[in-house]
């Protein structure tokens, strides 16, 4: 499928529309994103987040049932996207900035997103395990990493969103991904429906058992 398909399909989705709505009225009041990004608020951080899909079709992963934890959520990408398209798919967004949490917390209540449970704290304090942890916008991968391993099931992946910076990032990371006993598996690579050139990365890091 294309992604210009792909795009179509995503935009006739009501929830991903009302989403839409409702973001850009809470932006007016709190900064979620910048007032460029609003234009594109679809194309750069919707579809972006969506990306997922990418790691669960090429790992051949079914998410009912598993749970997902997105550390440093921000404005809720990639949690809120990602809890409209997968239902039952448990989603936990977590962020230490209170205001952002209860922003999300109103998105959640509008568009009834029974799975999506949202944290206000820092990821060195929770103890819950879980089966994948995505952080997209937040750290270079060498800290975030870091901060996700801990957080992992045996076996569980991180999948970290990246630009063009990726490659870099990987290298620099790598002992530090072995030191917390996981392997960097590999690194997928889409574009982003804009008309400028736009390179985005999922880097697949998987802890071991």
């Amino acid at each position: 499928m294309s992604i210009n398909l792909e795009k179509q399909k995503l935009k006739k989705n009501n929830k991903i529309t009302k989403f839409s709505e409702i973001f850009l009225e809470k932006n007016k009041v709190i900064n979620l994103i910048s007032k460029n990004d609003e234009k594109v608020l679809f194309e750069k951080h919707i579809f972006d987040s969506l990306a997922i899909s990418y790691f669960f079709e090429k790992y051949n992963i079914t998410p009912n049932g598993l749970t997902l934890l997105d550390i440093g959520t921000g404005g809720g990408f990639p949690a809120v996207p990602i809890a409209i398209n997968y239902k039952d798919l448990n989603v936990v967004g977590l962020d230490s900035i209170a205001k952002k949490i209860r922003a999300i917390e109103e998105f959640k209540q509008e568009l009834q997103l029974d799975n999506l449970t949202l944290i206000n704290d820092r990821a060195e304090n929770i103890q819950t395990e879980y089966d994948i942890v995505v952080s997209r916008a937040v750290s270079k991968l060498s800290k975030v990493v870091q901060y996700a391993m801990p957080l992992l099931k045996s076996g569980g992946y991180f999948v970290c969103y990246k630009s063009k910076s990726a490659f870099d990032e990987i290298r620099e990371a790598k002992d530090i991904i072995l030191k917390n006993k996981a392997e960097f598996l590999e690194v997928i690579e889409y574009k982003l429906p804009l008309e400028e050139n736009f390179d985005r990365f999922l880097v697949v890091v998987k802890k071991k058992f």
